[in-house]
């Protein structure tokens, strides 16, 4: 698709005086925020609610890739935890968060900065475990959306980068781990989402306020309230987090949101049962937090395989299809109206976790567990088959593109004394941890090219070290991926040939987007190595010990 021109307007939706705000209510009829059939802007998270993360834009193609040069470079100043997040963009105006939820305002074509907001922090921000970063912010209503470090929701002003309003969420003081490391987003006039800390004793919550107001709309509580899934106290630290952004389907009302593990992660004993509703798909009505249906990925999960990753949406023989990647090395395709299993396949090389799982039931059959006092290798180990940085799909090829690891880990399961965790401290139950590569094979990445519903692969590429940031494809039939070292490679998105490449100075663990102003196509990457990723996959990567960090947001186009 061509980039069109459109006159530049940053703000879509009047900011009120705060009498007014009060007085409105969640019944309100939503107003649009951004021109969503815009294919110059790249408005969400994964840009549209399909989760797909391309972009329609081809001014920048297979044939003129190699004139990509550097427009322009914006450094937030905070190197701490790297760079992690996925720039907003929307009529040529960038929106991203830095290390410390220092939020910016950029514009597009010069990389000026047009605001800075620099939050005051509680200082217990610099105690926990989850420290400095932040995925993204989100936009709409004239806003710009912000969950916080110290547990708040706070509403920017789009244009100015002024407080519209905040609201306290969580208390870190008492609830371990309960900080908003990815943005949260937005169903209509409701802003969702929920908490980092699956790995922590807490038990998980998806929180929901008027957009427009901050105020209190509907809590979903992820630990299920039923002694047959969680006996005795275990729920109130069955972890269960939110902790990734969920997809909103406007037609329907209903948003989709992964969750994270059961907690303590290794060591299941004291919560026998299924552990509702840890490592599932929920499918939750906007508007009042009622569960419409959910799908239980791993029922009573000891391995730390989350299912908080993108949901991707797609039509396959007419049917709506949900797609998911699960940390345990699994793709579940799932039937999008009721969530039940259309097929299931292996994305990583090395599972022994299970012998297999029934690809239209869901059962996982042999379930190999830790045990109390033995040594056992697991794979895949506790990041997945692939870290939280998402995929791509592109419609022009029907490829579906994603990062992927073949890594295990050696697992001593272990009691651990909830009140000796600490507010810093992960609830894993083990006594050994570390990651190791597979029995009689060698550590390995690549980056793959796979049909999404029966993941055959079209092409792969070896990578030295896993890929830590999400893949970006185009209508100019590229595929952008970034490697830890700092790379970032171009490739033709039907044979996988490397066609371009630019060494950013630090590894990407964000994630890139293509947006268009004045005219021309950007690429734009974020870079900044960070995240706990690289520490827990040292043992068996080695070569990412002392690797540089940094901060910098970089704007490519055609010379």
């Amino acid at each position: 698709m061509a980039v069109s021109r459109r006159k530049r307007s940053r703000i879509t939706f009047p900011i009120m005086a705060a009498a007014a705000f009060a007085a409105l209510t969640t019944t309100m009829v939503p107003q649009p925020s951004f021109a969503e059939d815009s294919p110059n802007d790249w408005p969400k998270y994964y840009r549209t609610d399909d989760a797909w993360r391309y972009s329609p834009l081809d001014q920048i193609n297979t044939g003129n890739v190699k004139k990509l040069k550097v427009a322009w470079i914006h450094q937030p100043g905070d190197i701490q935890m790297g760079l992690q997040a996925t720039p907003i963009v929307i009529d040529g105006i960038v929106y991203y968060v830095g290390a410390n939820n220092n939020v910016f305002a950029v514009d597009g074509e010069t990389g000026k900065t047009l605001w800075h907001y620099k939050p005051e922090l509680d200082p217990i921000v610099t105690k926990v475990f989850y420290v400095a970063a932040t995925r993204g912010v989100t936009v709409g209503h004239g806003m710009v959306y912000l969950g916080s470090l110290d547990g708040r929701y706070i509403a920017l002003d789009q244009k100015t980068g002024k407080v519209v309003w905040e609201r306290q969420i969580t208390d870190l003081k008492t609830c371990y781990g309960c900080l908003f490391s990815s943005p949260p987003q937005l169903a209509g006039d409701i802003l969702y989402g929920g908490t980092t800390g699956g790995d922590q004793p807490q038990a998980g919550k998806i929180f929901a306020v008027n957009a427009l107001t901050g105020e209190p709309a509907w809590t979903f509580n992820t630990i299920k309230d039923d002694p047959k899934s969680w006996p005795g106290d275990s729920g109130k630290v069955g972890g269960g987090g939110a902790w990734m952004p969920g997809v909103y389907d406007a037609k329907t009302d209903t948003i989709l949101i992964g969750t994270s593990n059961a907690a303590p992660d290794f060591f299941p004993d004291g919560r026998v049962g299924d552990n509702l509703y840890s490592a599932t798909i929920l499918a939750i009505e906007g508007k009042t937090g009622n569960l419409k249906w959910h799908y239980q990925e791993v029922p009573h999960d000891t391995w730390d395989y989350d299912s908080a990753y993108e949901i991707m949406s797609i039509k396959h023989d007419g049917k709506d299809l949900l797609v998911h990647l699960n940390k345990g090395g699994y793709v579940f395709v799932l039937d999008k109206a009721t969530g039940k299993p259309f097929n299931i396949w292996p994305l990583a090389k090395h599972i022994n976790w299970t012998s297999g799982i029934d690809p239209k039931t869901g059962e996982i059959k042999d379930r190999y567990e830790p045990k109390v006092g033995e040594e056992r290798v697991m794979c895949p180990y506790l990041l997945g088959v692939r870290s939280w940085n998402a995929a791509s799909y592109s419609p022009k090829t029907g490829l579906w593109y994603t990062n992927a690891m073949e890594v295990c880990n050696t697992i001593n399961s272990s009691p651990q004394e909830i009140d000796k965790v600490g507010l810093a401290g992960l609830y894993l139950g083990v006594s050994k941890l570390e990651a190791v590569p597979p029995p009689g094979d060698k550590a390995s990445a690549r980056l793959d090219a796979r049909d999404p519903i029966t993941g055959k692969v079209k092409w792969s590429v070896d990578y030295e070290m896993p890929g830590l940031g999400s893949v970006l494809s185009t209508a100019g039939g590229l595929v952008f991926n970034g490697d830890v070292r700092g790379v970032f490679h171009a490739y033709d998105a039907e044979t996988g040939k490397e066609l371009w490449n630019f060494n950013t100075g630090s590894g990407i663990r964000s994630g890139p987007v293509s947006y268009a102003a004045g005219g021309k196509q950007y690429i734009l990457v974020p870079s900044g190595l960070g995240s706990h990723a690289p520490g827990f996959m040292a043992s068996a990567f080695p070569k990412i010990k002392g690797l540089p960090g940094g901060a910098a947001l970089i704007a490519l186009t055609l010379e």
